[in-house]
């Protein structure tokens, strides 16, 4: 208990590397300051893989994953627009519509989303079902000084937060990868099963800083 209200006064922590296998992320209120910020192994690369599990009761639109550089603010951006009920996928500020039925509140769910910027292709996965594939953009590779957030959506490289867009809930299991995962290896994550772990984010190996209030917490497990 000492460390949950120590973790939620906390402004900025210390940028750390752990493991969080059995942790999850909690944004417990809406905000336009608390956010996770991820480090990438990698700075530039030629595909994008991103896939997270996340838990939400927010009706509104709200951010999952968000990727800037200094050109783009939308380098890579996954966000729900809860009014048309659809995935907004953007890849160098470029965006594609994608109309989901069984994203729902308060009910986990396994969130996968590819770019190949090559082809322009985008496909997001929910839950094991794949969308159909859209063109979005096709550039040669993303590259630059390269900002990943969990928790706010950035409007310009490093900031300009929208309170309205913020997620709010938990979230955990984000990986990243510089290419285009199979269709068995997403399904295999998915599953929860063995997958090969990220490596541009890893969940088991997670560079990561937290600014404002967001808590670190173990993920309940199920009671047998």
């Amino acid at each position: 208990m000492r460390l949950l209200l120590l973790l939620g006064m906390l402004i900025v922590c210390a940028a750390t590397t752990q493991d969080l296998s059995g942790k999850m992320f909690i944004f417990p209120r809406e905000t336009n300051t608390a956010h996770v910020k991820l480090s990438p192994l990698k700075q530039n690369f030629n595909s994008v893989t991103v896939c997270q599990r996340c838990f939400t009761d927010l009706i509104r639109g709200h951010v999952h994953f968000s990727l800037a550089t200094p050109t783009y603010s939308n380098a890579f951006l996954v966000y729900w627009d809860g009014t048309d009920k659809e995935f907004e996928i953007s890849t160098m500020d470029t965006t594609g519509l994608f109309g989901v039925e069984d994203y729902k509140r308060n009910t986990w769910h396994s969130l996968c989303t590819t770019w190949d910027p090559v082809s322009g292709l985008v496909q997001p996965w929910l839950d094991g079902q794949p969308s159909v594939k859209k063109f979005t953009r096709s550039v040669s590779n993303i590259r630059g000084s390269l900002i990943i957030m969990l928790g706010q959506e950035q409007d310009s490289h490093g900031g300009g937060f929208d309170i309205k867009q913020s997620f709010v809930g938990m979230m955990y299991d984000v990986h990243m990868w510089d290419y285009v995962l199979s269709t068995c290896e997403i399904q295999n994550y998915m599953d929860y099963r063995s997958f090969t772990p990220g490596n541009v984010l890893n969940w088991r190996a997670m560079d990561y800083q937290i600014i404002g209030q967001v808590l670190l917490e173990n993920r309940a497990m199920v009671c047998l």
